[in-house]
């Protein structure tokens, strides 16, 4: 591979600019595409195969359209000794109902008065509106209508705010892609001291997003993806983008710094780092495609149009990055190295400082690391999960208001209820059924049943005494889907509480073959590029450390919140259920760069003749510098992602930035090189028939080393042969 990728990088030097417009029409084609064949987004969740999504299927076919639309609660409250019933406030009440019913696309508006949804204290009340087109569908217009015609009961005293999944739908992500690439550009400049070089990892990587995102954007054409699809795509595309580049920049300034012409040291730079590049690379994307095998559409197309774009990064890395080192030139070398690189003062750098000091105090380094770790992934024991809601909206926020208002007036289940499905159900089957539920365990409230037109199928709606991720809600759940069927009618179960239970189990479910296949690929690979058992079940080990510490840093933010107001955090509760996968996916992709970034180099000086410290110290020596700079590139980068509103982006942006920080600083720079000089020459054994099974990948350029070594020979050969000739 080495050699193969040598060549690219010479030709895509050596033409440019035929390679430069290439990419600029391509470029220009999926602008074109995403321009004229784009569609909307959607922020539809579900879940296939699972009871509450089937419940939620039924519902729509059986009670109408209507069932799929959105909806929203419309809350009125009063204080002191004010009640709804008061003349005053019913007619102001009725009034807004009234308008309601005339905003854009509402279907219908159930009365407060009307349903009986004023609670027993008489000053909380609440009118719900029911839409004919999905959250993502309502029209801005829609929601104007919405907040101007409830506000109308203001002007009689009336408390009045808002809760429901289409008023969700209308938050908006902050921009904070700028935030991260404003602090890479400062890192390029203070790692490389050249705005050129600085530049050019930049330039690449929005590139690579621009194409990332455009493709995306086709793609929304032809497949439902999530509004956050874009929000996950950009933030991996320019994270890897940056650090890819970075990789092929620090190597061809290397090679210049040898006495190597431009077209020579890019072909060595992307022989070499180019081929770390690849398989870091390939471990990201396995990591991303491998979502699919969870069953989840939205992690599916979520993992798949990341990959994408890390793909494109790649390609981008080995192809374009070299054609723009042959604009640059020398240019990329600070102004002081330009006309010839000088020869340092043999101060030691800091990767090499750091490499002895771990290697003369390696078991301190070690314990004194796992000790660390510990302590940071204590809080991830008391790991909850569950699908965010308004609980965890901002305190300010009308929705949060709302479900505060509506738990106090109603109680805690009443935000959470569980929505009971009877198919193949007579009257009477659903009156026993009724009955039957109402003396179960925690049940505040079984409404009469609702049949659908053809009388075959009846909802009925049970009000549980605790909130939605009360674990006696899910017992609740549990007790009412062991229930035989009735009348040879069948039950289901869904909301809040049966849908974080199935995702739950969903997950779960996934989570053994998912693992097996991440890690069980990333391990081959690893074994490919190090020739070695336990370099790769190093690597994975190191992994499983640096996701403890990440789960327990989120607990302990998200959850517990401690130093949540310091990110903007205003509200806390229970992880989110699918971000233990995502995280777990995404951060084993990234972690698995480092690896192959870092110990490639000590690889290269072993394989060269190196005794294992020593290659352990070359390898930080050359390494560490550019790793830092990457790490702390990826992790602004996707702290710059916790200023966005979605939870989701927030979430997955302080995890993957704290993760990343610990799995380069901690990991990789501390306990790799101590493990790997507590193993020694072992560290490198691979069996000698397994040796011969695996092809050899060649990704340290042993071969392209030699071979070029072969031809520096030949060359100086027939020098020696014209000069005695002369």
């Amino acid at each position: 591979m080495a050699s193969l990728l040598y060549r690219l990088g010479r030709f895509s030097f050596r033409r440019r600019k035929l390679v430069g417009l290439l990419w600029v029409l391509l470029l220009a084609v999926f602008g074109v595409g995403a321009a004229t064949l784009s569609g909307p987004t959607s922020d539809a969740f579900s879940i296939p195969g699972t009871e509450s999504f089937r419940a939620m299927d039924v519902l729509e076919q059986k009670f109408g359209a209507g069932a799929g639309g959105a909806t929203a609660k419309v809350v009125f409250t009063v204080t002191g000794d004010a009640k709804l019933t008061g003349g005053t406030q019913t007619a102001a009440i009725e009034k807004a109902v009234a308008a309601l019913r005339k905003a854009p696309q509402v279907v219908s508006v159930a009365d407060p008065f009307a349903s009986r949804t004023i609670s027993q204290d008489l000053q909380t009340g609440y009118a719900t509106v029911s839409y004919s087109a999905t959250a993502p569908e309502v029209t801005d217009a829609a929601r104007t209508a919405l907040f101007a015609a409830g506000d109308t009961a203001k002007s009689a005293g009336v408390g009045v705010e808002y809760s429901g999944e289409m008023l969700a739908a209308q938050q908006g992500g902050a921009s904070s892609e700028g935030l991260g690439i404003v602090i890479a550009a400062f890192v390029l400049v203070v790692t490389f001291g050249a705005l050129v070089a600085a530049g050019l990892p930049l330039l690449t990587a929005i590139i690579g997003v621009a194409l990332g995102m455009t493709g995306i954007q086709i793609a929304t054409g032809f497949f439902d993806l999530s509004s956050s699809t874009s929000a996950l795509a950009t933030m991996l595309g320019l994270a890897v983008g940056i650090d890819y580049a970075l990789f092929i920049v620090s190597r061809f300034r290397h090679e210049l710094a040898e006495g190597r012409d431009g077209e020579e040291a890019a072909g060595r730079a992307t022989g070499t780092a180019g081929s770390a590049v690849v398989f870091a690379g390939l471990t990201v994307i396995i990591a991303l495609v491998a979502l699919s095998v969870t069953g989840i559409p939205f992690l599916s197309a979520m993992g798949l149009a990341a990959a994408f774009t890390v793909g494109m990064a790649v390609l981008i890395t080995l192809t374009l990055t070299p054609a723009l080192l042959g604009f640059a030139g020398r240019m990329v070398l600070a102004k002081k190295d330009r006309a010839g690189f000088r020869a340092r003062n043999g101060k030691m750098r800091f990767g090499e400082r750091w490499a002895r000091l771990v290697l003369k105090n390696r078991v301190v380094a070690l314990v004194l690391s796992l000790a660390v770790i510990g302590a940071v992934a204590a809080p991830a024991l008391d790991l909850h999960l569950a699908l965010p809601d308004d609980s965890t909206a901002s305190p300010a926020s009308t929705q949060r208001k709302a479900y505060d208002q509506l738990s106090e007036g109603f109680g805690a289940g009443f935000n959470g209820p569980l929505i009971v499905v009877m198919e193949h159900a007579s009257k009477a089957a659903a009156a026993t059924a009724q009955q039957t539920i109402s003396g179960l365990k925690d049940v505040v409230l079984v409404t009469p049943a609702t049949l659908n037109p053809a009388g075959d199928t009846a909802m009925l709606t049970v009000i549980p005494a605790g909130g939605a991720t009360a674990e006696s809600t899910q017992d609740l759940v549990t007790a009412i889907r062991a229930l035989p069927d009735i009348d040879g009618a069948s039950l289901a179960v869904t909301g809040t509480t049966a849908v974080n239970i199935d995702v739950t189990d969903k997950i779960t479910k996934a989570l053994v073959p998912y693992l097996a296949i991440v890690v069980g690929l990333a391990f081959v690979l690893l074994m490919l590029v190090f020739r070695s058992v336990l370099v790769p079940l190093k690597a994975t080990l190191g992994f499983l450390l640096s996701v403890a510490a990440t789960f327990g840093a989120v607990v302990f933010v998200f959850q517990q919140g401690h130093l949540a107001r310091l990110i903007g955090v205003d509200s806390t509760g229970p992880i989110i259920s699918l971000m233990p996968i995502f995280l777990i996916g995404i951060l084993f992709g990234l972690a698995m760069d480092y690896e192959v970034f870092l110990v490639t180099r000590t690889r290269e000086e072993y394989v060269h003749g190196a005794a294992p410290n020593d290659a352990i110290v070359t390898g930080m020596r050359h390494g560490a510098r550019v790793v830092t700079a990457a790490a702390l590139i990826m992790i602004s980068v996707f702290a710059g992602f916790i200023l966005a509103d979605d939870t989701i982006i927030k979430t997955l942006g302080f995890a993957l930035a704290f993760g990343v920080a610990v799995d380069a600083f901690v990991v990789r720079m501390t306990i790799v090189p101590a493990v790997l000089s507590l193993f020694g020459r072992a560290g490198w054994w691979l069996p000698r028939w397994l040796d011969r099974t695996l092809p050899n990948v060649d990704v340290e350029g042993e071969g392209l080393t030699r071979q070029l070594a072969a031809a520096d020979d030949d060359d100086d050969e027939v020098d020696d042969e014209e000069l005695v000739a002369a």
